[in-house]
């Protein structure tokens, strides 16, 4: 995980300890002020809300207990985990750049790419220049990278 991601998660989880879960608790004791539990939707609703912001606490405390965190800044060379990768598509001449990043901080949108995805896979051990062909849900890709960069 790089650093990055690892501070993004660990505010994650501040903020669902100290302001959601708080705050569901204080709407919990609110339904049940209410009467009846069993034909209470606010209650049923608070407490499924409660169940999930647990749910999320146990998970990324189980995540950051277990990460290894590797700063990219201090790597080079061939693509590797932490790298931030411009490549063209040989067949539309679009050009993407992709960091790539541990699963529990991808994020497509952002231009994080999941070491495990086919992309990132086909990438890792490759240089500048070379070609690199992606079996996706879409097809057969061809990419060309053009640069490589760890920041």
């Amino acid at each position: 995980m790089t650093p990055s991601g690892f501070a993004a998660l660990e505010a994650e989880l501040k903020k669902l300890k100290t302001e959601e879960r708080p705050a569901i608790i204080s709407a919990i004791s609110e339904a049940r002020e209410h009467g009846d539990l069993s034909e209470n939707a606010e209650y049923h609703s608070a407490r499924e809300k409660q169940s999930f912001i647990e749910g999320r606490i146990k998970e990324l405390e189980g995540v950051l207990s277990l990460a290894d965190v590797i700063d990219p800044r201090k790597l080079s060379g061939a693509i590797k985990f932490g790298a931030r990768v411009t490549l063209v598509d040989e067949d539309t001449d679009e050009e993407k750049t992709w960091q790539i990043v541990g699963e529990h901080e991808a994020n497509i949108e952002a231009g994080l790419l999941n070491i495990k995805s086919p992309i990132a896979r086909a990438l890792i051990g490759k240089d500048e220049g070379d070609s690199v062909e992606v079996r996706t849900p879409g097809g057969l890709r061809s990419y060309e990278i053009l640069s490589i960069q760890y920041s």
